[in-house]
């Protein structure tokens, strides 16, 4: 099968596609020379997907300016260029079928493919639909998502399928390999453990709330992994020094095995963005989460609400964030294990073991 995969901006839209990416080569469905993603220079897809040895092309697109009116008739003619150059890479590049995730690029292909009578899909991974996918909706020919107030935003309910999102498949797959507490961290892996961290970059909010809880956290009989961010560890390291951390709390900078380690954790401190939540509740582990308030349309705290509803997640707007809720949300289910062990369970039902599984076989049916 020959796909387009098209997505931008945010790591929500780019690794669900690399999921289903690696799934599809695993099946043989399509070899490398017939999977194509389509992104643009600037955004995080520029770096992930060359890196992953994918065949990329871009367009050059640019979203509405709220506060600059009149800059967005320039993101409308862009728009019309880009449909332009999406029709030239689809006449060349012959798909059976185009896939998009979101971000304005996905606008782009996967409209300008529905036009060419080509079969379309789009995933929806937050609980807030995208501007692009909202747009996206009348036109393809399927729509997949995650969350159910995902699907109440989508008017065409026929094309409506829950699918999960696709890196919970992938991060189960990945589970093989388990982080040993003792070796990694010399920790004991019977002792409730907790892991806080906001992403490859780190989370500011999430790193402050740390430091001034530490002094209270180091004297918990738990165990704390905190991984600060490649961006922030530094200047972590610097205000910590001369602080006693004692046994019980780690510091690094980032976990590049996530999937290895997340079984291992009793629960988890950390953003609330859709491939996180994938991550966390593929392996059904109990969360604080802590949404991060600059993102399009507040859909990290729709993220979070979700989880909480379903008795999966404990959430702490940052606005509200101080050392006394932070503190006591972690003792909460970190020193209640039946309490730990309902939230484990809640978390492992919203998880979708098949997810990936369940998109390509709808892909499949629509590109016969």
């Amino acid at each position: 099968m020959r796909v387009i995969f098209t997505g931008g901006g945010t790591g929500g839209h780019i690794y669900p596609i690399m999921a289903i990416i690696e799934r599809l080569k695993e099946l043989g469905i399509s070899t490398d020379d017939e999977i194509l993603f389509v992104g643009t220079e600037k955004g995080l897809e520029s770096k992930i997907v060359p890196a992953a040895h994918v065949n990329f092309k871009t367009i050059r697109i640019q979203g509405f300016n709220r506060k600059h009116v009149l800059k967005n008739f320039e993101t409308i003619e862009l728009f019309f260029k880009a449909t332009k150059k999406a029709k030239q890479i689809i006449e060349e590049f012959k798909p059976d079928l185009v896939f998009g995730t979101g971000g304005y690029v996905s606008g782009a292909m996967v409209y300008e493919a529905s036009k060419m009578n080509i079969p379309t899909m789009i995933h929806e991974s937050n609980s807030v639909v995208g501007l692009a996918n909202k747009f996206l909706g009348h036109y393809v020919d399927k729509i997949g998502y995650t969350f159910d107030d995902a699907a109440k935003q989508f008017s065409e309910k026929k094309k409506l399928v829950k699918t999960g999102n696709p890196r919970s498949q992938q991060v189960l797959a990945l589970n093989n390999e388990r982080i040993d507490l003792k070796k990694e961290f010399d920790f004991n892996p019977e002792i409730p453990t907790v892991l806080v961290f906001g992403g490859s970059r780190g989370a500011l909010a999430i790193n402050r709330i740390m430091l001034k809880s530490i002094v209270e956290l180091k004297k918990k009989p738990y165990q704390i992994i905190w991984a600060t961010g490649n961006y922030y560890y530094d200047a972590i390291e610097k205000k910590l020094q001369g602080v006693d951390l004692g046994k019980n709390i780690k510091v690094l900078p980032y976990i590049k095995n996530m999937p290895a380690l997340l079984p291992e954790m009793t629960c988890v401190v950390s953003r609330s963005g859709a491939t996180s939540i994938a991550e966390i509740t593929a392996l059904g582990v109990p969360a604080i989460l802590i949404p991060s308030p600059n993102v399009t349309h507040n859909h990290q705290m729709k993220n979070a609400m979700d989880l909480e509803k379903a008795g999966a997640a404990l959430v702490l707007p940052e606005d509200d964030l101080n050392p006394n809720n932070f503190v006591a949300s972690i003792d909460h289910i970190l020193l209640d294990q039946k309490y730990a062990d309902e939230m484990k369970k809640a978390s492992k039902a919203l998880g979708v073991p098949d997810s990936t599984d369940q998109i390509i076989k709808v892909m499949e049916e629509i590109s016969k």
